[in-house]
Protein backbone atom coordinates (compact mmCIF):
# COMPACT_ATOMS: atom_id res chain seq x y z
CA UNK A 1 0.00 0.00 0.00
CA UNK A 2 2.05 3.00 -1.11
CA UNK A 3 -0.56 5.32 -1.75
CA UNK A 4 -0.54 7.64 1.44
CA UNK A 5 -4.25 8.73 0.55
CA UNK A 6 -5.36 5.26 1.34
CA UNK A 7 -4.06 5.07 4.93
CA UNK A 8 -5.53 8.17 5.33
CA UNK A 9 -9.08 6.51 4.27
CA UNK A 10 -8.29 4.02 6.69
CA UNK A 11 -7.77 6.00 9.34
CA UNK A 12 -10.95 8.12 8.85
CA UNK A 13 -12.85 4.67 8.69
CA UNK A 14 -11.33 3.53 11.43
CA UNK A 15 -11.97 7.12 13.70
CA UNK A 16 -15.58 6.34 12.38
CA UNK A 17 -16.53 3.00 13.40
CA UNK A 18 -14.51 4.44 16.57
CA UNK A 19 -16.67 7.14 16.93
CA UNK A 20 -20.09 5.13 16.29
CA UNK A 21 -20.08 1.92 16.56
CA UNK A 22 -17.55 1.11 19.95
CA UNK A 23 -19.26 4.64 21.30
CA UNK A 24 -15.93 6.16 22.30
CA UNK A 25 -15.96 9.95 23.44
CA UNK A 26 -14.16 12.46 21.14
CA UNK A 27 -11.27 13.07 23.48
CA UNK A 28 -10.49 9.06 22.44
CA UNK A 29 -11.47 9.37 18.96
CA UNK A 30 -8.72 12.65 19.10
CA UNK A 31 -6.22 10.63 20.88
CA UNK A 32 -6.37 7.87 18.41
CA UNK A 33 -5.88 9.90 15.13
CA UNK A 34 -3.03 11.78 16.64
CA UNK A 35 -1.28 8.19 17.03
CA UNK A 36 -2.35 6.73 13.85
CA UNK A 37 -1.42 10.05 12.16
CA UNK A 38 1.71 9.81 13.85
CA UNK A 39 2.20 6.09 12.12
CA UNK A 40 1.37 7.04 9.20
CA UNK A 41 3.53 10.36 8.82
CA UNK A 42 6.40 7.82 10.02
CA UNK A 43 5.83 5.47 6.97
CA UNK A 44 5.79 8.45 4.51
CA UNK A 45 9.17 9.89 5.83
CA UNK A 46 11.49 9.69 3.30
CA UNK A 47 14.39 8.68 5.90
CA UNK A 48 12.54 6.01 7.65
CA UNK A 49 13.89 2.76 7.10
CA UNK A 50 10.38 1.16 5.80
CA UNK A 51 8.42 2.51 3.63
CA UNK A 52 4.24 2.78 3.23
CA UNK A 53 4.04 -0.34 1.44
CA UNK A 54 5.10 -2.17 4.33
CA UNK A 55 2.04 -0.68 6.78
CA UNK A 56 0.68 -3.60 7.69
CA UNK A 57 3.68 -5.66 8.13
CA UNK A 58 5.84 -6.35 11.63
CA UNK A 59 8.80 -5.32 10.83
CA UNK A 60 7.40 -1.76 9.96
CA UNK A 61 5.85 -1.57 13.20
CA UNK A 62 8.61 -2.64 15.13
CA UNK A 63 10.87 0.01 13.56
CA UNK A 64 8.10 2.19 14.73
CA UNK A 65 8.26 1.35 18.26
CA UNK A 66 11.92 1.59 18.13
CA UNK A 67 11.64 5.34 16.38
CA UNK A 68 9.31 6.47 19.23
CA UNK A 69 11.78 5.46 21.77
CA UNK A 70 14.58 7.08 20.31
CA UNK A 71 12.25 10.11 19.79
CA UNK A 72 12.41 10.47 23.53
CA UNK A 73 9.03 8.35 24.64
CA UNK A 74 9.12 6.28 28.31
CA UNK A 75 7.87 3.12 27.77
CA UNK A 76 4.09 4.40 28.97
CA UNK A 77 3.74 6.34 26.25
CA UNK A 78 5.21 3.60 23.90
CA UNK A 79 2.92 0.94 25.10
CA UNK A 80 0.00 3.52 24.36
CA UNK A 81 0.78 3.92 20.67
CA UNK A 82 1.21 0.02 20.31
CA UNK A 83 -2.43 -0.41 21.78
CA UNK A 84 -4.11 2.23 18.91
CA UNK A 85 -1.80 0.09 16.55
CA UNK A 86 -3.11 -3.08 17.35
CA UNK A 87 -6.85 -2.29 18.00
CA UNK A 88 -6.31 -0.39 13.91
CA UNK A 89 -5.06 -3.87 12.70
CA UNK A 90 -7.68 -6.22 14.56
CA UNK A 91 -10.04 -3.85 13.07
CA UNK A 92 -8.13 -4.03 9.43
CA UNK A 93 -8.23 -8.13 10.33
CA UNK A 94 -12.15 -7.72 10.78
CA UNK A 95 -12.82 -6.00 7.59
CA UNK A 96 -10.75 -8.75 5.41
CA UNK A 97 -8.24 -5.94 3.90
CA UNK A 98 -4.87 -7.77 6.13
CA UNK A 99 -5.10 -11.25 6.68
CA UNK A 100 -3.44 -10.95 10.32
CA UNK A 101 -2.51 -8.68 12.84
CA UNK A 102 1.49 -7.87 12.55
CA UNK A 103 1.63 -6.43 16.47
CA UNK A 104 0.33 -9.95 17.31
CA UNK A 105 4.19 -11.24 18.56
CA UNK A 106 5.33 -7.92 19.55
CA UNK A 107 5.51 -7.89 23.16
CA UNK A 108 4.28 -4.91 24.91
CA UNK A 109 6.77 -2.05 26.29
CA UNK A 110 7.40 -3.09 30.18
CA UNK A 111 6.19 -0.25 31.92
CA UNK A 112 6.18 0.33 35.61
CA UNK A 113 2.85 0.66 36.77
CA UNK A 114 3.28 3.31 39.83
CA UNK A 115 0.40 5.23 41.41
CA UNK A 116 -0.09 8.63 40.09
CA UNK A 117 0.32 11.80 41.62
CA UNK A 118 -1.72 12.95 44.56
CA UNK A 119 -2.44 15.59 46.92
CA UNK A 120 -2.16 14.88 50.61
CA UNK A 121 -5.36 15.64 52.52
CA UNK A 122 -3.94 18.79 54.23
CA UNK A 123 -2.68 20.39 51.14
CA UNK A 124 -6.29 19.44 49.49
CA UNK A 125 -7.57 21.58 52.34
CA UNK A 126 -5.05 24.14 51.42
CA UNK A 127 -6.07 24.34 47.87
CA UNK A 128 -9.95 24.29 48.63
CA UNK A 129 -9.88 27.45 50.46
CA UNK A 130 -7.91 29.20 47.97
CA UNK A 131 -11.19 30.63 45.56
CA UNK A 132 -11.90 34.07 47.12
CA UNK A 133 -15.47 33.64 47.91
CA UNK A 134 -16.68 37.01 48.17
CA UNK A 135 -16.49 36.83 44.22
CA UNK A 136 -19.00 34.41 42.27
CA UNK A 137 -16.21 33.07 40.44
CA UNK A 138 -14.09 32.21 43.78
CA UNK A 139 -17.70 30.27 44.22
CA UNK A 140 -17.76 28.19 41.27
CA UNK A 141 -14.41 27.51 42.03
CA UNK A 142 -14.56 26.03 45.04
CA UNK A 143 -18.24 24.01 44.07
CA UNK A 144 -16.17 22.61 41.10
CA UNK A 145 -12.81 21.74 43.00
CA UNK A 146 -15.33 20.02 45.86
CA UNK A 147 -17.12 17.99 43.35
CA UNK A 148 -14.08 16.58 41.75
CA UNK A 149 -12.34 15.47 44.80
CA UNK A 150 -15.47 14.30 46.25
CA UNK A 151 -16.57 12.12 43.19
CA UNK A 152 -13.26 11.49 40.79
CA UNK A 153 -15.01 12.67 37.77
CA UNK A 154 -12.66 13.08 34.94
CA UNK A 155 -12.30 16.62 34.39
CA UNK A 156 -14.48 16.35 31.16
CA UNK A 157 -17.31 14.89 32.64
CA UNK A 158 -17.30 17.92 35.47
CA UNK A 159 -17.17 20.78 32.08
CA UNK A 160 -20.22 18.37 31.04
CA UNK A 161 -22.48 17.64 33.49
CA UNK A 162 -25.78 19.51 33.20
CA UNK A 163 -28.10 20.63 35.64
CA UNK A 164 -30.30 17.62 35.53
CA UNK A 165 -27.83 15.25 35.85
CA UNK A 166 -27.66 16.27 40.05
CA UNK A 167 -30.11 15.71 42.45
CA UNK A 168 -29.22 17.59 45.36
CA UNK A 169 -32.01 16.29 47.66
CA UNK A 170 -30.71 12.71 47.66
CA UNK A 171 -26.61 14.01 46.59
CA UNK A 172 -26.27 12.25 43.87
CA UNK A 173 -25.18 12.76 39.67
CA UNK A 174 -25.57 11.04 36.80
CA UNK A 175 -22.18 11.58 34.28
CA UNK A 176 -21.67 9.65 31.03
CA UNK A 177 -18.36 8.69 30.73
CA UNK A 178 -16.02 6.11 28.38
CA UNK A 179 -18.16 4.04 25.93
CA UNK A 180 -20.64 6.42 26.52
CA UNK A 181 -21.31 4.41 29.68
CA UNK A 182 -23.48 6.50 32.30
CA UNK A 183 -22.76 5.56 36.30
CA UNK A 184 -24.93 7.34 39.42
CA UNK A 185 -22.07 8.70 41.89
CA UNK A 186 -22.74 10.01 45.20
CA UNK A 187 -21.70 13.71 45.78
CA UNK A 188 -21.35 14.06 49.36
CA UNK A 189 -22.73 16.16 52.27
CA UNK A 190 -19.87 19.34 51.79
CA UNK A 191 -19.67 19.12 48.15
CA UNK A 192 -23.22 19.58 47.87
CA UNK A 193 -23.25 22.51 50.04
CA UNK A 194 -21.04 24.35 47.67
CA UNK A 195 -22.81 23.57 44.74
CA UNK A 196 -26.42 24.39 46.31
CA UNK A 197 -24.59 27.85 47.10
CA UNK A 198 -23.28 28.20 43.48
CA UNK A 199 -25.93 27.23 41.89
CA UNK A 200 -28.43 29.80 44.33
CA UNK A 201 -25.73 32.94 44.70
CA UNK A 202 -23.40 32.55 41.80
CA UNK A 203 -24.61 30.98 38.69
CA UNK A 204 -27.21 33.80 37.66
CA UNK A 205 -24.68 36.37 38.23
CA UNK A 206 -22.35 34.80 36.05
CA UNK A 207 -24.97 33.76 33.29
CA UNK A 208 -26.35 37.22 33.14
CA UNK A 209 -29.76 35.89 32.17
CA UNK A 210 -28.30 33.70 29.64
CA UNK A 211 -29.20 30.17 30.00
CA UNK A 212 -26.95 27.10 30.05
CA UNK A 213 -28.00 23.66 30.58
CA UNK A 214 -24.31 22.87 32.00
CA UNK A 215 -23.79 23.54 35.56
CA UNK A 216 -20.88 25.21 35.52
CA UNK A 217 -20.47 27.87 33.61
CA UNK A 218 -17.73 30.97 33.11
CA UNK A 219 -18.23 34.35 33.56
CA UNK A 220 -18.96 34.79 29.58
CA UNK A 221 -22.17 31.89 30.70
CA UNK A 222 -20.47 28.92 28.53
CA UNK A 223 -19.78 25.78 29.24
CA UNK A 224 -15.78 25.08 30.67
CA UNK A 225 -13.24 23.45 28.66
CA UNK A 226 -10.94 20.97 29.98
CA UNK A 227 -7.93 23.44 29.12
CA UNK A 228 -10.14 26.12 30.65
CA UNK A 229 -10.54 24.24 34.25
CA UNK A 230 -6.69 23.39 33.73
CA UNK A 231 -4.94 26.44 33.57
CA UNK A 232 -7.49 27.57 36.63
CA UNK A 233 -6.53 24.96 38.62
CA UNK A 234 -2.80 25.25 37.86
CA UNK A 235 -3.17 28.91 39.00
CA UNK A 236 -4.78 27.88 42.41
CA UNK A 237 -1.72 25.71 42.77
CA UNK A 238 0.79 28.22 42.51
CA UNK A 239 -0.83 30.25 45.22
CA UNK A 240 -0.41 27.34 47.76
CA UNK A 241 3.59 26.84 46.22
CA UNK A 242 2.66 23.41 43.91
CA UNK A 243 4.17 24.75 40.65
CA UNK A 244 4.33 21.31 38.84
CA UNK A 245 1.96 18.40 38.15
CA UNK A 246 -1.32 19.56 39.77
CA UNK A 247 -3.67 18.56 37.16
CA UNK A 248 -7.84 17.84 37.65
CA UNK A 249 -6.55 14.41 37.26
CA UNK A 250 -4.80 14.29 40.34
CA UNK A 251 -7.83 15.35 42.01
CA UNK A 252 -8.91 11.88 40.96
CA UNK A 253 -6.55 10.20 41.76
CA UNK A 254 -6.69 11.60 45.22
CA UNK A 255 -10.24 10.71 45.69
CA UNK A 256 -9.11 7.20 45.04
CA UNK A 257 -6.67 7.00 47.13
CA UNK A 258 -8.23 8.84 50.31
CA UNK A 259 -11.40 6.06 49.69
CA UNK A 260 -9.29 3.41 49.86
CA UNK A 261 -7.50 4.49 52.99
CA UNK A 262 -10.44 5.09 54.51
CA UNK A 263 -11.82 1.49 54.33
CA UNK A 264 -13.71 1.76 50.34
CA UNK A 265 -13.45 -1.89 48.91
CA UNK A 266 -11.73 -1.78 45.00
CA UNK A 267 -14.90 -2.84 43.58
CA UNK A 268 -16.62 0.54 44.79
CA UNK A 269 -13.78 2.52 43.29
CA UNK A 270 -14.24 1.05 40.35
CA UNK A 271 -17.46 2.22 39.90
CA UNK A 272 -17.56 5.45 41.54
CA UNK A 273 -14.28 5.82 38.91
CA UNK A 274 -16.14 4.21 35.76
CA UNK A 275 -13.28 2.66 34.78
CA UNK A 276 -14.52 -0.99 32.59
CA UNK A 277 -12.23 -3.15 33.64
CA UNK A 278 -10.80 -3.82 37.33
CA UNK A 279 -7.13 -4.37 36.39
CA UNK A 280 -7.22 -0.67 36.01
CA UNK A 281 -8.08 0.73 39.27
CA UNK A 282 -5.58 -2.35 40.88
CA UNK A 283 -2.69 0.58 40.42
CA UNK A 284 -4.29 1.72 43.61
CA UNK A 285 -4.04 -1.61 45.29
CA UNK A 286 -0.45 -0.92 47.10
CA UNK A 287 -2.24 1.89 48.48
CA UNK A 288 -4.36 -0.75 50.40
CA UNK A 289 -1.11 -2.63 51.04
CA UNK A 290 1.02 0.38 52.36
CA UNK A 291 -2.12 1.31 54.65
CA UNK A 292 -2.15 -2.20 56.62
CA UNK A 293 1.34 -2.24 56.96
CA UNK A 294 1.38 0.77 58.38
CA UNK A 295 -1.82 -0.10 60.67
CA UNK A 296 0.27 -3.18 61.86
CA UNK A 297 2.86 -1.14 62.83
CA UNK A 298 1.05 1.19 65.07
CA UNK A 299 -1.70 -1.20 66.66
CA UNK A 300 0.11 -4.50 66.96
CA UNK A 301 1.32 -5.43 70.34
CA UNK A 302 4.28 -7.15 68.88
CA UNK A 303 5.82 -4.54 66.51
Amino acid sequence: MGDPGLMATLIRSYLAYCRIDKGLSENSVEAYRLDLERYASYLADSSSPVSPSQWAETVAVRAYLDHLYQSGLVSRSVARHLTTLRNFFLQQVRQGLIESDPTSLLPNPSTWKSLPKLLSREDLVRLLEVPDLSTPQGVRDRAMIETLYATGLRVSELCAVTMLAFDLNLGLVTVTGKGNRQRVIPVGRQATQWIQTYFSESRPILLKQKTSPVLFVTSRGKAFTRQGFWKLLVNYGKKIGIFEGLTPHVLRHSCATHLLEGGADLRSVQTILGHADISTTQIYTHVMKDHLRKTIDQHHPRQ
